[in-house]
């Protein structure tokens, strides 16, 4: 028997047209899983169901916002009526604003906490009635080292994502009985098309300043891939995880664990 089989089940990873969704839900597609993403717009959509096309997998795209609850209770009911009851649930779709605090408008504080946190609670609330009725269920969060640590320009993101961190928790707190586990991923640095001008080197062929701090501060000297986050996923959304509940599992290459180097 491979635990690790995700073969028949039904996996819905938000915001999966492009980056560490697409690269989750291509992990689970291998491991057997029928995959449905969503994006707010047809076109986001179409772009995702483009890519998958060009891997291989057979992907079912819908347009819902997160933070609309009559969409995503829609979202539920038309996977459910195309693919059956979610089994997975992978909280993805998720927004940054690096502003200084003291220069953020409430407003764009509140909208990074109604994707970042109101929409990983409102999707959750969606499956979990149909993961209670089969008798189990998987929810993956993605939290970030930010559930963890703070910087500088990113205050409505790491409220939110440790907010998620705690709401992680509670629902395995209260379904954890039901034989729901609910955990969570924390990336680190992954190196994705969005970071790539991080990464560019410097006309003199030296590292970009971030990129050279956040090397310095990894003990696996690189930033991570998408790729280094599938393994992690499909062990958290597979049978093999059954009595892991609560977690946050940190995909950082140790950089929670690292004090850094000292200066020279």
């Amino acid at each position: 028997m491979n635990k690790f089989s995700l073969e028949g089940k039904v996996a819905l990873v938000t915001g999966a047209s492009y980056g560490i969704g697409f690269a989750i839900a291509s992990a689970f597609a291998a491991a057997g899983a029928k995959i449905a993403f969503n994006d707010r717009t047809q076109e986001a959509v179409d772009r995702g169901l483009a890519s998958y096309k060009e891997a291989g997998i057979e992907a079912h795209g819908y347009v819902a916002d997160v933070t609309d609850e009559e969409a995503v209770d829609q979202l539920v009911k038309d996977i459910n009526r195309d693919l059956g009851t979610i089994d997975i649930l992978v909280n993805n779709a998720g927004i940054i604003k690096r502003i200084p605090m003291l220069e953020m408008s409430a407003k764009d504080f509140r909208q990074v906490i109604d994707v970042d946190l109101n929409g990983p609670f409102i999707v959750s609330k969606a499956v979990l009635p149909g993961m209670i009725k089969k008798g189990h269920g998987k929810i993956i969060n993605i939290c970030s080292m930010m559930s963890e640590l703070g910087r500088e320009t990113v205050s409505a993101y790491a409220a939110a994502k440790g907010g998620l961190k705690m709401l992680t928790r509670n629902i395995c707190s209260e379904y954890g009985e039901a034989n729901i586990q609910c955990n969570a991923i924390g990336p680190g640095y992954i190196a994705t098309p969005q970071t790539a001008p991080l990464r560019e080197r410097q006309p003199d062929g030296s590292r970009h300043p971030f990129d050279a701090f956040i090397v310095a501060k990894t003990p696996a000297a690189r930033w991570g891939t998408p790729e280094d986050l599938q393994g992690p996923a499909v062990f958290l959304a597979s049978d093999a995880s059954d009595f892991v509940n609560g977690l946050v599992l940190y995909v950082d290459g140790g950089i929670l664990a690292y004090i850094g180097k000292q200066p020279q």
